[in-house]
């Protein structure tokens, strides 16, 4: 194998590699931005619910004295 032909294969194979590169580069780009707006809605989701979940906990309490009440002392 010549020199040249030596240095066409190495060239060969940088080329190959910065397509590779290019490609992850995109790759990783399009996942973060994915990541990004699904933690934004996680975050809006969980925004929404928590005061559901502090609602439905205060009616559970109300509802839990309530049964005591009617059950009379244990």
């Amino acid at each position: 194998m010549t020199i040249d032909e030596r240095i066409e294969r190495l060239t060969e194979r940088h080329e190959a590699l910065a397509q590779s590169v290019e490609i992850l580069r995109d790759t990783v780009h399009e996942t973060s931005n994915a990541v990004t707006t699904l933690t934004l809605t996680v975050t809006t989701l969980m925004a929404e619910l928590l005061p559901a979940v502090k609602d439905l906990v205060a009616v559970s309490r109300d509802h839990e004295r309530r049964i005591a009440g009617l059950e009379g002392p244990a």
